[in-house]
């Protein structure tokens, strides 16, 4: 490989890492701010939002320009939202800011590969792209929560304290987003070393219109097709609950364990551990012919989310979030592989991954706000666990009575 792929790989790790570490220290902000509980999965929502308004003009906007040019104005973008909150802005609001710097910056890390790199080793930088994301992603809840830690946070504001100069950092929360806006800042300075590779795929027009129309169009393509339905409504499904599921354990934590808010996001690093056993033993066992028949452990997947009620011991705790992150690697990535190659056949990667994108995080902003009516209405956390469980399992038995026997008709 060459030394522009290392530049990418430490671009995409540091700004992934500041991403996972910035939700917790976010969350910690808005518990200094005495905020409703209900707010913490609005805040995620807030994150999530340009993803499903920009998901038509994204694309466009990442072919437009050499990628690593989007990537550094993207990371500059969520520097932005991270001192908005540093300046008193309402997190809700900073937040989003630095979800409309994601959104840019999507489309852009999984386009680069593709323009750099030889098609022959496409597979092997894309292992290297999703390896280094989850232990960004494991890294970034680590951090996140020891950041936040009174006991590393109290001492280290001291450190910070300047004599006779008000920085206006003054918790744990504040100090961890103003080290994050430096791990930010790390990200756009690999960014303009990226190198600058020529333009290969022009969109045909910038007019919000065509894009709209021609977004639209791939989307009513992709959910016709009963092999993209499947795999489209599975991983969508996945994402949307996953990204609850990582409130969940910080509440459940909280109330079953006892955990404060640091050791609680730490805990949540477990889950991602599973995902990435998960997606090797997929790799390994796992045929695209085959990937419709992995859908009964989403099911059981859904099921092995209750035994989280009665857990109330830290090492079991452990092991059940293993086993939990572990069942969904293995059946999400057959069917992000099926997806993938039905937006391949039908429309393009490219255009299959803006219509997967835009259903994803329309499925998390909807799952947070049932997260988060619930908890307006002070439902308890473990009726919470067993309502997202059933529901994960009820819709997964659904997918596969419809389309259990699809491959087996050769349709893939």
């Amino acid at each position: 490989m060459k030394l522009g792929f290392y530049i990418i790989l430490a671009a995409q790790f540091t700004s992934a890492l500041a991403d996972n570490a910035l939700l917790f220290a976010a969350i910690a902000l808005l518990k200094d701010l005495n905020s409703p509980a209900w707010h913490t999965p609005v805040l995620q929502e807030a994150f999530i939002f340009s993803y499903i308004v920009l998901a038509p003009f994204v694309g466009a906007f990442a072919d437009s320009l050499p990628k690593g040019r989007v990537m550094f104005v993207s990371n500059n973008i969520k520097i932005l939202g991270c001192i908005a909150m540093l300046f008193g802005v309402n997190p809700l609001i900073a937040y989003g800011l630095v979800g409309l710097g994601a959104a840019a910056y999507s489309p852009a890390k999984y386009g680069i590969l593709t323009e750099y790199l030889p098609p022959d080793k496409l597979v092997l930088a894309n292992s290297w792209m999703e390896g280094l994301t989850v232990a960004a992603i494991v890294l970034g809840a680590v951090v996140g929560g020891v950041l936040i830690s009174p006991k590393i946070g109290g001492p280290m504001l001291l450190w910070w304290d300047i004599p006779f100069i008000d920085t206006g950092i003054d918790t744990s929360a504040e100090l961890a987003i103003a080290i994050i806006v430096v791990v930010y800042g790390l990200a756009a300075l690999f960014n303009l070393y990226i190198p600058r590779v020529a333009l290969d795929h022009k969109p045909l027009s910038h007019s919000p219109a065509f894009l709209l129309s021609e977004f639209w169009h791939n989307q009513k393509l992709l959910w016709k097709d009963p092999l993209g339905q499947v795999s489209l409504g599975v991983t969508t499904l996945f994402w949307g609950t996953g990204a609850t599921l990582r409130l969940i354990v910080l509440g459940w934590a909280a109330v079953a364990l006892h955990y404060d808010m640091a050791h609680a996001a730490m805990l949540t690093a477990w889950v991602a551990v599973g995902i990435a056993i998960g997606s090797i033993l997929a790799a390994r066992f796992v045929k695209l012919e085959q990937s419709v028949k992995v859908l009964p452990i989403g099911v059981a997947m859904g099921l092995v989310v209750l035994i989280m009620i009665p857990v109330t011991n830290s090492t079991l705790a452990i092991w059940l979030l293993i086993v939990i992150g572990a069942m969904g690697g293995y059946f999400v990535v057959p069917m992000n592989a099926l997806l993938q190659h039905r937006g391949h056949l039908l429309m393009g990667a490219g255009s299959s991954i803006a219509v997967q994108n835009f259903n994803e995080n329309l499925s998390i902003f909807a799952m947070l706000g049932l997260y988060a009516v619930m908890q307006k209405l002070d439902f308890s956390i473990y009726i919470i666990i067993l309502v997202f469980g059933l529901m994960l399992s009820g819709i997964m038995t659904a997918l596969y009575r419809r389309h259990g026997h699809d491959q087996d008709n050769g349709k893939i």
